[in-house]
């Protein structure tokens, strides 16, 4: 890329003390019977914090509710905060599950990001938590 128009785009890294999990919303589990939760976005995205280039993929969250469900809306705006946030791969992971497992309080929690190529290399990332039984 010509050095000129280097300096002319300009990118927009958050921090990601901006995302905030006051907006996800749990609702009441009324059974008591186990169940598996899947839920995929397969439009994630962020940014890279070294290039500011961005950061696109699949997140898959599975989980075993003990009393408490998320919102699926809620947990769509969740998600969305993340679009102009700098966040690695790993640390991305990582926090969606302890923001969703700190609201949730599941039995069984596990976060998948399934990452699109970038310079020949994909990445898939899994962070699982093992709570009530």
């Amino acid at each position: 890329m010509p050095a000129s128009l280097e300096k002319q785009i300009k990118y927009t890294i958050e921090s990601p003390d901006i995302v905030k999990t006051d907006v996800l919303v749990p609702m009441e589990y009324q059974y008591q019977r186990d169940i598996d939760i899947v839920i995929q976005q397969p439009e994630y995205t962020s940014v890279c914090p070294m290039t500011g280039l961005p950061d696109v993929g699949c997140i898959t969250i599975t989980y075993r509710p003990y009393n408490k469900i998320v919102e699926l809306k809620s947990l769509k705006f969740y998600l969305l905060q993340y679009r102009n946030v700098g966040i690695f791969y790993e640390h991305v992971v990582n926090r969606i599950l302890e923001d969703l497992v700190a609201v949730l309080a599941p039995r069984y929690m596990e976060v998948t990001g399934d990452f699109t190529a970038r310079g020949g290399i994909t990445t898939k990332v899994t962070a699982v938590f093992e709570g009530k039984k």
